[in-house]
């Protein structure tokens, strides 16, 4: 059966200028906008249809509703809205108002104070707003609002950036890819500049939400140190290198850690599955005479038997902390721990800083 082709969306930065734009024509029009076209950074012209608009002679208020596709979006439905105003400065300034978030830890591309509006969507409502007005002599405000925007920031990680109070405006293409590895690798990179930006050498890659948790629980470092890097652990470690982290600890579960140990980094089971003659094989060194016959990884470990269960996970660890101190160029000190679903620990290793040669 073909399968059918995921459909793309908008961000929410490409929805915030359109209803700048249509807010700026019904201000100077004195007329309702139902739509509006405006162009993407990448140079393709996109329609919008406004949701709502209403205006008088001094201020205009259009919105449009977030469509992100097929996406998982948060902010799917979401409305994002607009009101532009005369001011009596001159030029375009650009604001948020409710349910956008501020800025308030060092870092990202917005400075401490700010909206959290990111510099391509204020480029590109600028572009919006200046291909309909010219402000020779006058002034414009626009200002950004999600009704929705607090209530969605809590199912981000925007508190944990430091972005308090709502959403933030983001998008460098305007478009939305559905289920985009550009997105959360580039979510990654943002978690890292903020440890750096907190003054933090040392931080915590986890594969998933359980195993963030399990770490927070034993690990007594600032919230910003923490980051989940899902199954794209191989460029999270290259942007430790980029980056220049001195200390990497790496949490997870024996599934994604075997994969680690075996120098697969992309864990999601499409790129790798565990591999159960590999586990047998760790075991063996461990003077595990035969090994169980499993189908996963946390089964192949409650089988073994009981007096040699640490002594294979304490092996796993070493050898997944020794091919990603390989990845990371030997360049930062790397610790592997494992934990089970309960988050008791199993195992753990440490890999010295060592620059590799080769």
């Amino acid at each position: 059966m073909k399968t059918k082709a995921l459909r793309s969306g908008f961000t929410t930065g490409a929805c915030a200028a359109a209803a700048a734009k249509g807010a700026t024509l019904a201000l100077l029009n004195q007329k309702k906008m139902e739509e509006v076209q405006i162009t993407l950074p990448r140079g393709e012209k996109v329609a919008f249809e406004l949701n709502h608009c209403e205006f008088d002679n001094l201020r205009a208020c259009c919105s449009v509703v977030k469509d992100a596709g097929d996406d998982p979006d948060v902010t799917e439905g979401a409305q994002i809205l607009a009101e532009v105003a005369w001011t009596e400065g001159r030029g375009l300034t650009i604001e948020g108002g409710k349910g956008v978030g501020v800025v308030t830890k060092p870092g990202l591309e917005i400075p401490v104070g700010i909206a959290a509006i990111n510099p391509v969507p204020r480029r590109m409502i600028t572009q919006s707003v200046e291909e309909v007005v010219k402000l020779d002599g006058r002034g414009i405000k626009v200002v950004i609002s999600v009704p929705q925007g607090e209530e969605l920031a809590r199912k981000t990680l925007n508190s944990r950036l430091g972005i308090v109070g709502g959403i933030s405006i983001l998008g460098t293409t305007g478009i939305v890819v559905p289920y985009s590895e550009e997105a959360f690798t580039a979510s990654i990179s943002q978690a890292l500049d903020i440890a750096l930006a907190c003054g933090l050498q040392e931080v915590v890659l986890t594969t998933g939400r359980r195993s963030e948790q399990y770490a927070q629980r034993r690990l007594a470092l600032p919230e910003e140190s923490f980051v989940q890097v899902g199954d794209f652990m191989g460029y999270a470690l290259k942007e430790c290198t980029r980056k220049g982290l001195s200390k990497v600890i790496i949490w997870g579960m024996a599934g994604k850690l075997s994969k680690l140990a075996q120098g697969h980094f992309h864990t999601h089971v499409d790129s790798a599955e565990v591999d159960i003659d590999f586990l047998a094989k760790v075991a063996q060194s461990c003077s595990v005479a035969s090994s169980p016959k499993a189908v996963n990884a946390h089964q192949f470990l409650t089988l073994l038997p009981q007096a040699h269960v640490v002594e294979v996970c304490q092996k796993l660890c070493l050898l997944a902390a020794q091919q990603c101190s390989r990845q990371g160029e030997g360049k930062f000190e790397v610790e592997c721990v494992m934990n089970d679903y309960r988050g008791n620990l199993l195992g753990m290793a440490s890999c010295p800083r060592e620059e590799f040669t080769s």
